[in-house]
């Protein structure tokens, strides 16, 4: 209960001393002259009052320990305001239910194996704020920026491969999540763009160039990964996103590979941020001045109460 518990002004415990020596040396003097009797039946009167006693004692007990200014110190931490504010954009065209891609687990879908990979990325980044972008024949935000990684998490392992429609339109995913970023005010953006696909002409209607111009405006940082056999998605263009914004092109052809990429991009991006903590003082002179006044108030009564002074 009192565990923390100290005291601002310590020396002002020996007010307690200089009592005693005042209450020793300092004897108050009763108008004897004109009511001789009068100290002798004071005297014995508190003397033999040990409740008077006590209280009188308690009252100024505590109200030192109320002037001495019992405190504790209370640490508290501020959720981070800034910090990197990631877009994970997620290829989820029809192409991702291939399977084959775990040799541990050959019956799970490319989508699922990156759905535990990406969940796994999620929980590392404690200090960021993340959203989410799907796209295949079409693109959608699936969570605004959040820095509440259970719900996004579970977001991700809802989806499904073909939500967004069975083609690919690459592009216009990358917008997308250009658009999600592009409120933000944080200074360092990232968007980690998943693919195992070409973008789907006819289908994708954002050009690259434009695509990419509105990322280096925003001064994003685009991570494209090619997911799959080299030749199954385009090389060329992943690493030319990836130069263009000033991030890394990656390709995983399992998913051991792809486990590893994004532990590499968890570990060049890593938050420098830390949450900011305070202590901040919790004060208690309040309650040993409550007992002290409660106790000279008693004290006055009685001692009034059985005529003394």
């Amino acid at each position: 209960m009192f565990d923390g518990i100290y005291f601002e002004f310590p020396k002002i415990a020996f007010v307690i001393f200089f009592y005693i020596a005042c209450e020793t040396l300092c004897k108050m003097r009763l108008p004897s002259i004109y009511f001789p009797h009068s100290a002798q039946f004071v005297k014995n009167s508190i003397a033999s009052s040990k409740l008077l006693f006590l209280l009188k004692w308690l009252g100024i007990v505590m109200m030192v320990l109320a002037l001495m200014s019992p405190v504790k110190d209370e640490p508290y931490e501020l959720k981070p305001k800034e910090g990197y504010e990631i877009a994970l954009i997620l290829d989820a065209s029809e192409s991702m239910a291939q399977r084959g891609f775990d040799m541990l687990n050959p019956g799970a879908s490319r989508f699922d194996i990156v759905k535990n990979i990406v969940s796994d990325f999620i929980q590392k980044r404690e200090n960021d704020n993340m959203g989410l972008v799907v796209f295949g024949q079409y693109s959608f935000i699936a969570s605004p920026l959040t820095y509440d990684k259970n719900i996004l998490s579970s977001l991700v392992m809802q989806l499904h491969e073909g939500i967004a429609g069975k083609y690919t339109a690459l592009y216009e995913g990358l917008a997308q999540g250009v658009h999600l970023l592009k409120e933000s005010g944080s200074k360092t953006k990232i968007a980690i763009l998943l693919t195992d696909g070409y973008s789907t002409a006819g289908v994708d209607r954002i050009p690259l160039d434009v695509a990419l111009d509105m990322a280096k405006k925003e001064g994003i940082k685009v991570y494209p990964i090619g997911v799959g056999a080299p030749n199954e998605y385009n090389r060329a263009v992943l690493s030319k996103i990836a130069q263009d914004t000033g991030g890394v092109a990656y390709g995983a052809s399992n998913a051991s590979q792809l486990k590893e990429i994004y532990e590499k991009i968890d570990k060049l991006e890593k938050s420098e941020i830390k949450n900011e903590t305070f202590t901040y003082k919790q004060y208690y002179y309040f309650y040993p001045l409550f007992v002290a006044l409660l106790s000279l108030m008693m004290y006055v009564y009685l001692r009034n109460k059985r005529g003394g002074m």
